[in-house]
């Protein structure tokens, strides 16, 4: 699945920009810096005059008008009804584009000190082509509004730049930094310079735009304008795109229910709907959302399923809900279940235990390294194992919990499959004990976020006690875990007095949105979650109390989900696209930056 790692690696360009204050100082500090430096290299100029009259007029012209173009940038965008932009991106920007003409207008300057002529208001000019050019691609690129649109907002920046220079040399004569020039020459130069790059800039995204327009029915700029939207302000329009590219599926939610002397003590859920695509975004935060949306302590695991089942809208889940409700009216509960233990084949280990006249499984190829168990050979597994005497539901979890990347699902064909059904194989019926007590627990982690890892259902723990076993059941709400880690967590959680362990991952995508889009737990503050993981199945043992045991495998109709169709093709049209990018893109860009080049400097070279 090289093609979802590509993908998915797009996301480390994501950066947490800085507070509008700190872009500010910093076009302030760097402006005069710039025009402290391009004075101090005029001949003649001491070290006062530069500092005093050439860093003021760095300020004038850089710094200032910078802060009023981003100033200007982020009303004019929200009022054509676009991505809501915030002052920070706005500022930011300013603050890229006023580096890009400050470098080329200081390395003008430089070049002329050595040289007969002087390049610097030249220099000036292809910088602000620049700036130009790579504002009207990050404003139309992300705000989603029109190619025309974005022209007017991003010559902002560039004509106030060049405004002032006007003014301050008509002013005050600024020959030695300046120059003579004509104003309707400098006027013609930077705007046949600008048509060149943002001709480039068109022509480009043209390009990139017709296969995902042609292939899913949506432009690619709109695509990453609400992906942006979701990851800076939290909307969630981009559900509607995704609506429309969804397809209904059948797919199964298993559901193990303990039941005390007040009622439902605690629930296990194992949808075969996959936790994603990213932060909010669809099903990205489903296990928090469908635990609570449950009245009684829930662990919402990961039941066998891959991209394809995302569901297209957080509105999809409530189907969830309604499945496992009905499934909780129809339970019959007993006393007896057996101990828990392991069966291996090569490997793949099968965590069992049989609850009443069903069975929970829980899959994991731990310590070696896996990712998603994909539905069609869940189904397989499930099937097999119902083939056993006795055997009335099965309830099948992906532990999710050695991570190898997206290289390491478990897919119709993969030996894996082999190694899993050599497994379900091996499975003989235990001796059924008459008496289960269970203690659960929960500890949101609150000193600890997806940054970190961890989602907003932090650790949940159950503990089953069948005869003088104690099983613990930890449930992590993350993306996966390291490899090694699940080992490490065991180790610790048996000192408690546990007789057996299993910790799995609820797969949840709401920690996705930074990292190169995987964020798998242990790579942070490793001490700190497995003392919370410890707290809490301390926590549980302390509430054990006698329960009855129900299991359930129902089908879940008509919920919409990426599909297989659509996931794939999804991912391998944004994948074909970065790959043809990676070669287009460069030749495009310098083509066009050489045009400019020598348009601007073709007079002052020869």
């Amino acid at each position: 699945m090289a093609a979802v790692d590509n993908l998915m690696g797009l996301t480390k360009y994501l950066v947490v920009l800085p507070e509008s204050e700190i872009s500010i100082l910093c076009m302030i500090f760097l402006s005069f810096l710039t025009g402290t430096l391009a004075s101090y290299l005029n001949p003649g100029v001491n070290l006062f005059d530069s500092v005093v009259y050439g860093g003021s007029a760095g300020f004038l012209i850089f710094g200032l008008m910078s802060i009023m173009a981003g100033a200007l940038t982020q009303p004019w965008v929200n009022t054509l009804e676009g991505r809501h932009m915030k002052m920070k991106q706005s500022l930011f920007l300013a603050l890229v584009t006023m580096l890009v003409v400050a470098l080329v207008y200081v390395i003008g300057s430089l070049v002329s000190t050595f040289t007969v002529n002087s390049y610097t208001i030249d220099a000036l000019v292809y910088g602000c082509a620049l700036a130009f050019a790579l504002r009207t691609l990050v404003i139309w690129g992300t705000s989603n509004i029109s190619f025309l649109q974005s022209l007017p907002i991003a010559a902002t920046q560039p004509l106030l730049i060049l405004s002032m220079v006007m003014v301050l040399v008509s002013l005050t004569g600024l020959e030695t930094n300046f120059g003579p020039f004509s104003i309707l020459a400098l006027v013609f130069k930077a705007i046949i310079a600008c048509i060149i790059l943002v001709l480039a800039i068109y022509s480009f995204v043209l390009v990139i735009e017709s296969p995902i327009k042609r292939n899913l029915g949506v432009g690619g700029l709109e695509l990453l304008s609400l992906f942006i939207a979701h990851i800076t302000e939290g909307s969630h329009a981009l559900e509607n795109i995704f609506e429309d590219m969804g397809e209904p599926i059948d797919t199964l939610v298993g559901v193990v229910s303990f039941r005390g002397k007040d009622g439902i003590k605690g629930l296990l859920i194992s949808p075969c709907v996959h936790p994603g695509p990213v932060g909010s975004i669809g099903g990205g935060n489903m296990p928090t959302v469908l635990a609570q949306s449950m009245e009684y302590f829930t662990m919402v695991c990961h039941g066998p399923s891959t991209h394809d089942f995302n569901p297209v809208s957080a509105q999809e889940i409530k189907k969830i809900e309604n499945t496992v409700t009905e499934a909780l009216d129809n339970m019959e509960y007993s006393s007896q279940a057996s101990q828990f233990f392991r069966v291996q084949c090569e490997d793949a280990t099968l965590g069992a235990q049989y609850l009443g006249g069903n069975l929970l499984l829980l899959a994991t190829f731990a310590p070696h390294g896996f990712d998603d168990i994909e539905f069609g050979v869940g189904l397989s597994l499930i099937k097999t194992a119902e083939g056993q005497e006795g055997v009335e539901n099965v309830v099948l979890v992906d532990c999710h919990n050695s991570f190898k990347g997206e290289s390491g699902r478990v897919l119709a064909g993969n030996k894996e499959v082999f190694q899993l059904l050599g497994a379900v194989e091996k499975l003989k019926t235990p001796e059924k004990k008459v008496g289960i007590r269970l203690g659960v627990a929960e500890n949101p982690l609150p000193d600890l976020d997806r940054k970190d890892g961890v989602g907003q259902s932090g650790v949940k723990s159950m503990v089953v006690e069948v005869g003088e076993q104690k099983m613990a059941y930890i449930l992590l709400d993350s993306n996966n875990m390291i490899q090694g880690f699940r080992d490490e967590i065991i180790r610790e959680v048996k000192k408690l007095g546990l007789d057996e362990v299993e910790v799995m991952t609820t797969d949840t995508h709401y920690v996705n949105t930074l990292s190169g889009g995987h964020n798998p737990l242990g790579v942070k503050k490793k001490e700190q979650i497995t003392e919370g993981i410890i707290e809490c199945v301390g926590r549980a043992l302390d509430d054990l109390e006698p329960v009855q045991v129900g299991c359930k495998t129902s089908r879940l109709s008509n919920i919409v989900t990426f599909g297989p169709t659509q996931a794939t093709e999804l991912v391998t049209t944004i994948s074909s696209i970065v790959a043809v990018s990676r070669i287009f893109a460069p030749l495009v860009l310098i083509v066009a930056l050489l045009f400019a080049f020598i348009w601007i400097f073709y007079g002052a070279l020869s």
